[in-house]
């Protein structure tokens, strides 16, 4: 038997990063959490995971800077990263716009409220597990 995949879950928002981490976990993963872009790559160079779910609105450096942090390291840019967001198509009135998050290197882009089934369905086709 193979040893879980390991997934580490960056959201701001306890609660929410919970109830990701729970579902995740009931799918056999092992999961982590960090709850701002610091604290996600500071975790991801001491121990890299098999994906990363990242919500782009944090505090400290948001989901895009992680992302395109993460995607020009040589050492870590293979890593399937998961952009989760509320930014809607449609909102011009924050600095994060959905154009920002397609231009990223994400591997996938799930809008907020992004339920427990996408977010499992997307890392099993990110990590050839479907």
């Amino acid at each position: 038997m193979s040893e879980p995949r390991k997934i580490l879950v960056v959201d701001d928002e306890v609660d929410f990063a919970a109830l990701v981490q729970g579902n995740l976990e009931k799918e056999g993963f092992r999961v982590d959490l960090a709850y701002n872009g610091v604290e996600c790559l500071e975790k991801v160079r001491r121990d890299p995971p098999d994906a990363i779910v990242l919500d782009v609105m944090m505090p400290e450096k948001d989901g895009y800077a992680v992302c395109r942090e993460l995607k020009r390291d040589p050492r870590l840019c293979t890593i399937p990263v998961v952009l989760l967001t509320a930014v809607a198509s449609h909102v011009t009135s924050t600095r994060y716009s959905h154009a920002d998050g397609m231009a990223t290197e994400a591997d996938d882009y799930i809008a907020k409220p992004a339920s427990a089934q996408d977010i499992t369905r997307s890392l099993k086709r990110l990590l050839s597990l479907d």
